[in-house]
């Protein structure tokens, strides 16, 4: 559906970031130039090595300001938001959680505030995460079956935002649609304090990789491109059906941090032992999710299992910490 994006008036918030600049990268190529927030610069980005600022018009700005964003979605008659700016880091909202709050919480509101006094907003999805399930028992989290339950910072404010969203549709009738995707990895993430990159980087430094508190927890990992798709084919199918409705973007297939730095060691040839170091222990010990409600009522399903989106990704983590050397 690539001509469905040629006309409309899309706005990103987070747009240089890992995700907005896959985002941002998807839409430029379907003949869109998106409206696109940017906070501070992020040098090394996809979003920056491939120019795509020139290619889109970049508002410096942030969501916590809603004058700023209540004006940039009613001067330009935004139909389409994607709302994924936010503090991401699991650590770093430990240390400092009234940020995160601010960013992922104010940010929010802030943004479906503004998109219901905008009237020409046909469609906003909010980025929310499998954190905001926070622990439970009985896996893989469903939608339907499992309720919110963050309990640390970066899941409460996951959480919040996630509730907030429904909210906005529920009372105000919004149409906004809610995504909540496994841990992204791919090509492009920088957060180098991430299992994927941080191992790509110790690995390719010889380094040891670094497993925090135990190798038995168990994640699901999405390639980034699966999770663009999964944004995308939300977006295009949204409707009164769908308004209000959360989609988890997932494998349903939990792999331990042991087998995840086996996988990429063997990709990259590197056969060296793991470092175990211990942290706060804010982390959920298991989590996976079910994307039966995508594949029914979207038609989305992952393509690339782990190894293959490793073998995808490797080049690109080589060429930035080892081929541009």
């Amino acid at each position: 559906m690539e001509d469905f994006w040629r006309e409309k008036k899309v706005f990103i918030t987070g747009a240089n970031g890992f995700l907005g600049s896959h985002l941002t990268k998807k839409l430029i190529d379907s003949g869109n130039r998106p409206f696109v927030l940017v906070y501070e610069q992020n040098p090394g980005s996809i979003f920056d090595q491939e120019k795509l600022g020139e290619k889109s018009r970049v508002i410096e700005g942030d969501v916590r300001d809603f004058q700023l964003i209540e004006k940039i979605l009613k001067e330009n008659k935004i139909d389409s938001v994607f709302h994924l700016a936010a503090q991401a880091i699991v650590d770093q909202a430990a240390k400092n959680p009234i940020q995160t709050f601010e960013t992922n919480v104010r940010g929010t509101w802030n943004i479906l505030e503004a998109a219901a006094k905008t009237p020409s907003i046909e469609r906003v999805v909010v980025a929310s995460s499998d954190k905001a399930y926070g622990h439970h028992d009985n896996l893989p989290y469903r939608e339907d079956t499992h309720h919110l339950n963050g309990f640390y910072p970066y899941e409460v404010s996951k959480t919040c935002a996630d509730l907030i969203s429904q909210s906005y549709w529920r009372t105000f009738n919004l149409p906004v649609a809610i995504t909540r995707c496994t841990n992204i990895y791919g090509p492009g993430d920088l957060k180098y304090n991430r299992l994927v990159p941080r191992t790509m980087q110790n690995l390719f430094q010889n380094k040891p990789p670094i497993i925090r508190d135990t190798g038995e927890s168990l994640r699901d990992y999405i390639y980034i491109e699966d999770a663009i798709d999964g944004y995308l084919k939300l977006a295009e199918k949204m409707n009164k059906d769908i308004f209000g409705h959360a989609f988890n973007f997932a494998m349903n297939q939990p792999l331990s941090v042991t087998e995840v730095i086996q996988i990429i060691s063997e990709e990259l040839g590197k056969n060296i032992e793991p470092t175990i170091i211990k942290t706060a222990g804010f982390d959920i010990k298991h989590q996976y999710a079910s994307y039966a409600k995508a594949k029914e009522l979207l038609g989305w399903e992952p393509r690339h299992a782990f190894r293959e989106g490793i073998r995808k990704t490797k080049g690109w983590y080589y060429d930035q910490l080892i081929g541009k050397k």
